[in-house]
Formats: structure tokens, C-alpha cells, sequence
């Protein structure tokens, strides 16, 4: 309502300053001009010459009165252009009245020109040019029974009637100019309205936006307070690798090490989402895996995904085969134990990958996730292996294989990873890292990533 009135307020005082830019050239041409004129009357009515002057002048000063005192004495815009009008409009009125038929005809000019410049250049609303129109033909009428000869026919066949036209074309024009310059003002300051509001609105949403980041970037510290250091694994693996590229500063994505007694627990777990939803589930997950394995003591993969499935399944109050809650994880979890030199691996949906020599050995998840589904609640399977010395295994979520790019912008797929993954066995783990990274990035270019990343990498 105030921002309303305020527009109306501002384009009402340009319309004000407009209107008076343009009277003031009425004025000047009124002051100036029209005592100027008053030469060809010498030449053309020469006994009504000093009458006419007097007359030009007298409209002269009184327009260069109300110019110089507009302000003093509060003269609107449409009261300043209207002396000059007026005071031309009598002026005509006497000299046609005195005037035979030949110099009626020839100053029918000058009184059209008047109307037509009234036209071009006064800004006012259309009664004002009624009022104009009006006194001009009292004037004119009173003027012609005290002072003409000539009948009315006359009048009307020599300029009157051709100058009443040019009047009423006058009105037209002015009532035109006036509603468009004042539609345009309207719409010009309803803009600039609109663009004010829309800045306040700007810089509203950056300040909340500045205050949501600051709050994920403090959040992102938490989450990566949470999150093993990789100090943690590179003690039981010297060689070995965490590539961890979140979509957004927070991650759906999460990794987890447990090192118990002779055995080291890794995990790599995709949860529902990312940015903010996925990294409230990944720190749910985190602190479920450590209550499991270190308060009750449950050591086997299997058994430790069973139990977080419980879980969440609780903590998220989800029903079996209700379709309207899928939130959960994703999930590869192994166990390595140093003394018997033997792996131990459960998954949901995501598996573990194993490269020996010029082979990759894929330990297959079951196809369910760590949550709610529809179907049979079943137990993980176990997959056991006896490790060799070089072997390397790879868990990862599904980011970095459904990433688009490339030459046609497809997924990279998980065979490209496999291949990769081959290509590198020789190479350290550190190498490996980085050629992965620059291969993903190489792949993606200027797309978009689309999920979060993570793999992990360790060589026995």
C-alpha cells in the first residue's frame, strides 16, 4: 500500500516537472515571438498596427510576470501555459474582428499555428483545453458582433471553420500526449518499484542464504568431525586411498573404519539423498555402525548390516512395504582380518571389488538396502576370501560410475571403472587416487556432478 502511493506520488511530480518544461517554452514563445509578429502587421494592416502591439506586448509581460513569479506565488504548471494561451486567444480574437475578408483569410494561419503548437506542446488534462476552447469562441463571437462587419458566413468560409477543426484536433492531440507520457511514467516507475522491491527481496534472500551456508559450512565440520581421519586407515594400510567428492559441502555419502583387536572394519555407504538430508542419515549411520560393533560387540559383516537395517528402520518409524518412506543406505562392508589374512564382506546393493593380478574379482551385494523395502525381510549374505599379498580392494558407492560426461554425456559406468581400476594395479595407491580424480573430472568437464563421490582403496 505505502510502496503504491509512493510510485503514484513520484510519477504525479514527473508528469508536474515534464508539464513544466514544456509550458516554459509556451511562455518564451509568447514572450519572445509573438511581439515579434506584430512586424508583418505593420506590413499588412498597418492602421490596426499600434492596437495590435500594444495588445502582443501587454500579453508579453503578463506571460513574463507569471514565468518570473511561478514560484513565489504558486503557479501550477497547467495555470502558467494557460496566461499565454488565453492571453494569445484574446489577442486574435479582437484582431479578426477588425479585420476585412482578405486579412481574415491570411491570419487564419496564425490561429491554427496557435492551436497546433497548444497542441504540440501543453500537458494538461483535456478540460483545460476544453476551458481554451471554449473562451476562444465566447471571445471570438463577442469580438465579431461589437467589432465585424463581416457575416457569419463569411467568417466560417474564410478560416472560422477550418480553425474550430484544428481546436478540436488540438484537443485530441493534447488529451493523446498527455495520457501516454503519463501511462509511460506509470508503467517507467511501477518498474523501478518493482526492481526496489525485487533488490530488497535479493538481498533478503542472500542474507538468509549466507546464514543457511554458514550454518552447512558449520555443519560440514561436524560431519567432518565424524568421519574417520584417514590416518585411521593408512595405519593398518599404508598403501591406500579415500577419494571423497561431495555434490554439495555436505555428503549422503560417508565412509567408516573400526579397527577392533586383530581386524580392521571398512564401509562405504550411500544414504538417501545428499546435501543436507543425506549427511542428517550419514551421521545416523556412522553412530549406529559404532554402537553396534563397539557396545554389542557384533563382529560379522552380515550381522552388523542386520542389525543397522533394525535400526533405521526403527529410528525412522518406517513400516515394511509402506512406498511412501524409502529413505535409508546403500552400503559395501568388510572385514579384514590381519591374523587369518581372510576377507569378510556384506553389502546392500553395493559390492566389493578385488583386483588380482590382470583380474577383478566382484563379491556381489544383495539387492536390498539398509532400510524399509518390499518383500521378504532377508538376511545379508557373507562372502569369505583368503587375501594375497598385492590384492586390492575397492568399496565405493554409485557416484562416481553415474557420472555424465563425456563425448556424448552419458554415465561413466561401473565396466569404465573396472577397466581403470585394471589399468592401475601396478601403480601406487596415491597414483591411483589421482588418476582416478583426473579421470572423473576429465570425464564430467563442465557437466554438472551429479551425486556424491567416494571410493576407497587399500592394497594388502
Amino acid at each position: 500500500m505505502n510502496s503504491s502511493l509512493k510510485a503514484s506520488d513520484n510519477w504525479e511530480a514527473e508528469l508536474d516537472r515534464t508539464a513544466f518544461r514544456y509550458h516554459k517554452i509556451c511562455c518564451w514563445v509568447a514572450i519572445v515571438f509573438n511581439p515579434l509578429f506584430g512586424v508583418a502587421d505593420y506590413f499588412n494592416i498597418p492602421a490596426h498596427f499600434s492596437d495590435f502591439m500594444t495588445i502582443r506586448i501587454v500579453v508579453a509581460i503578463l506571460t513574463a510576470i507569471a514565468l518570473g513569479f511561478h514560484k513565489k506565488l504558486k503557479i501550477s504548471s497547467e495555470l502558467l501555459v494557460l496566461v499565454p494561451v488565453l492571453g494569445i486567444s484574446l489577442q486574435n480574437a479582437y484582431m479578426y474582428s477588425v479585420m476585412d475578408v482578405v486579412s481574415l483569410q491570411a491570419h487564419t494561419l496564425a490561429y491554427i499555428a496557435l492551436f497546433i503548437g497548444v497542441g504540440m506542446l501543453a500537458l494538461w488534462k483535456s478540460y483545460y483545453s476544453i476551458i481554451v476552447v471554449a473562451i476562444s469562441i465566447i471571445a471570438n463571437i463577442t469580438m465579431f458582433s461589437l467589432f465585424s462587419h463581416l457575416t457569419t458566413s463569411q467568417v466560417f468560409a474564410n478560416g472560422g471553420l477550418l480553425t474550430f477543426t484544428v481546436a478540436v484536433f488540438s484537443i485530441i492531440l493534447i488529451q493523446t500526449r498527455y495520457s501516454l507520457t503519463k501511462k509511460e511514467l506509470i508503467a517507467r516507475y511501477a518498474l523501478e518499484d518493482s526492481n526496489k522491491q525485487l533488490a530488497i527481496q535479493k538481498d533478503i534472500i542472500e542474507e538468509k542464504n549466507k546464514s543457511i551456508t554458514d550454518s552447512i559450512n558449520y555443519a560440514e565440520k561436524i560431519q567432518t568431525a565424524i568421519l574417520p581421519h584417514y590416518s585411521s586407515l593408512q595405519k593398518c594400510f599404508p598403501e591406500s586411498f579415500i577419494l571423497f567428492k561431495p555434490k554439495d559441502i555436505l555428503s549422503g555419502d560417508f565412509y567408516w573404519l573400526n579397527h577392533k583387536e586383530d581386524c580392521l572394519f571398512l564401509a562405504a555407504a550411500d544414504c538417501t539423498g545428499h546435501g543436507v538430508p543425506g549427511s542428517l542419515m550419514s551421521m545416523l549411520g556412522s553412530t549406529f555402525l559404532n554402537e553396534i560393533v563397539n557396545e554389542k560387540k557384533i563382529t560379522q559383516p552380515s550381522t552388523i548390516l542386520f542389525e543397522l537395517r533394525e535400526r533405521v528402520i526403527a529410528i525412522l518409524k518406517q513400516n515394511e512395504g509402506d512406498s511412501k518412506s524409502k529413505d535409508g543406505m546403500d552400503i559395501a562392508l568388510c572385514k579384514i582380518d590381519f591374523t587369518n589374512g581372510t576377507l569378510t564382506y556384506s553389502g546392500a546393493f553395493n559390492p566389493l571389488w578385488l583386483v588380482r593380478n590382470d583380474e577383478l574379482i566382484e563379491l556381489k551385494a544383495n539387492k536390498f538396502p539398509i532400510g524399509t523395502y518390499v518383500g521378504e525381510r532377508s538376511e545379508f549374505t557373507e562372502h569369505n576370501m583368503k587375501l594375497e599379498k598385492g590384492d586390492c580392494i575397492y568399496v565405493f558407492t554409485d557416484g562416481y560410475a553415474d557420472q555424465f560426461g563425456g563425448p556424448k554425456g552419458k554415465k561413466f559406468l561401473y565396466k569404465r571403472m573396472q577397466k581403470l581400476l585394471i589399468s592401475m594395479k601396478n601403480d601406487s595407491m596415491e597414483q591411483q587416487k589421482k588418476m582416478l580424480e583426473t579421470t572423473i573430472d576429465d570425464w564430467k568437464k563442465n557437466v554438472e556432478q551429479v551425486d556424491d563421490i567416494l571410493v576407497i582403496g587399500v592394497r594388502v
